[in-house]
């Protein structure tokens, strides 16, 4: 490539308008808007599959939820590229203070806590999604959502596990280059 010129990045998926709005509001730095847009495409996926099953659950609820789980990561930023969880109760706090409602502001709090009792369809659909678009296989995670579907179809526990098996595989096989666009975003704005 000749010196000086720069290849495109692929257009990001698209976000719920709302959560789009609120990462601008918040100046979201493009990896962790590259990451929300991607686990949202996955949870999308997730999402119609669960639906076209039978399983009964607040689909905008999880739209929202996948578009901003981590948005406390605007607050601690060294968790985009290294590990930690002081993100989930900062991002609760963050959507709280931005007027968003506890139902739909749940979803930074819980979304690595889907063994936690009372925890919703949504929040596990939201987990999976969180793992699922990097290939990251949690037999307990999707033994939960597992149980709602065989639950919500009246199927065999096992066909329900075959079919979300097939889905989170033919998830996976997409995942190298999830990734790679999540890495060629970075990590901070141009203004910080």
């Amino acid at each position: 490539m000749p010196c000086g010129m720069t290849t495109a990045l692929p257009p990001l998926p698209p976000l719920p308008t709302g959560a789009a709005e609120l990462l601008r509001a918040v100046d979201a730095p493009p990896r962790l808007v590259a990451h929300l847009a991607l686990v949202h495409q996955v949870a999308e996926q997730i999402a119609g599959f669960c639906a076209a099953e039978g399983l009964a659950f607040d689909r905008e609820a999880v739209r929202f939820g996948a578009a901003t789980h981590d948005i406390g990561k605007v607050i601690h930023p060294e968790e985009l590229s290294g590990p930690g969880s002081a993100h989930e109760p900062a991002g609760h706090a963050l959507l709280l203070a931005h007027g968003v409602a506890e139902p739909l502001a749940r979803f930074a709090r819980s979304h690595a806590s889907w063994g936690e009792p009372g925890t919703t369809t949504e929040e596990l659909l939201v987990s999976l999604a969180d793992k699922a678009w990097k290939n990251r296989r949690v037999r307990d995670l999707e033994d939960l959502v597992v149980d709602r579907l065989a639950e919500a179809t009246g199927r065999e526990r096992w066909e329900a596990f075959l079919a979300l098996d097939d889905l989170l595989t033919t998830i996976g096989e997409d995942a190298p280059r999830r990734l790679a666009l999540q890495a060629a975003h970075p990590v901070r704005t141009g203004r910080n």
